[in-house]
């Protein structure tokens, strides 16, 4: 899994807890991101998509709990995996958390080590495109674990940027990102590179897969998807 690329948002106002959240989250090669209310959470899913939220379940301004129920009603971010943090452990508690769509649930206090593996856990299941077993689009197959590409069963040479993005693309489809959120997702925001590098790729990834190329399409004034219809 590339740890580096993965971006966790922090919601929680205990700075205690941020700060030792943030240094677990950074030790296993993780981005971090705190902010200490619901409004700012939500400010911050309009700018930026984390891969993970960890949120606290008693916030200054709002519940986590109505927090969690209005990012699994945005069609954007619905399927964003939450983690809930919480003081809270009784059993109605963990029940209701997990009934407004939290994926998984610690209750405070909690080891770094379980914070880290709870999260990895999340992300396996919910990430596409960290998982493991073949992708499929038209009569491109591509296999994460040997990081090959075939094109009607014939493996095919493609550069390591555009195998990233076309890993991305196959593990979302039918949805369009900007060409920023490419770049964020795909290649990361700590490397410093252009958009329109994006387009570069783009036109690479379809020469790459010959007639299968229109399977990325431009959608204009937006950035890119992968659509087989």
């Amino acid at each position: 899994m590339t740890a580096d690329k993965t971006t966790i948002l922090i919601v929680e106002d205990e700075p205690a807890i941020v700060e030792l959240v943030s240094f677990t989250l950074k030790e296993a090669g993780w981005h971090a991101i705190a902010v200490n209310s619901a409004t700012d959470a939500w400010d911050m899913l309009q700018r930026r998509v984390p891969q993970l939220i960890l949120l606290d379940w008693m916030l200054p301004d709002q519940t986590g709990l109505r927090l969690l129920a209005r990012i699994r009603a945005d069609r954007q971010l619905q399927a964003m995996p939450v983690i809930m943090l919480t003081a809270k452990s009784m059993e109605e508690d963990k029940i209701a958390g997990l009934e407004h769509g939290a994926d998984d649930y610690i209750t405070k206090p909690f080891s770094p080590r379980e914070l880290t593996a709870r999260i990895k856990a999340v992300l396996r299941r919910k990430s596409p495109e960290h998982a493991q077993k073949t992708m499929s689009a038209g009569p491109v197959n591509l296999d994460p674990v040997s990081c090959s590409v075939m094109l009607d069963g014939q493996k095919i040479e493609i550069g390591h940027a555009e195998y990233k993005l076309l890993k991305f693309l196959m593990a979302h489809p039918e949805r369009v990102f900007s060409r920023g959120q490419l770049l964020d997702k795909v290649w990361g925001d700590h490397v410093v590179i252009e958009e329109r590098t994006v387009d570069v790729h783009v036109l690479r990834l379809r020469k790459a897969l010959k007639d299968a190329g229109d399977l990325i399409k431009t959608v204009r004034s937006v950035g890119y998807m992968l659509s087989e219809k």
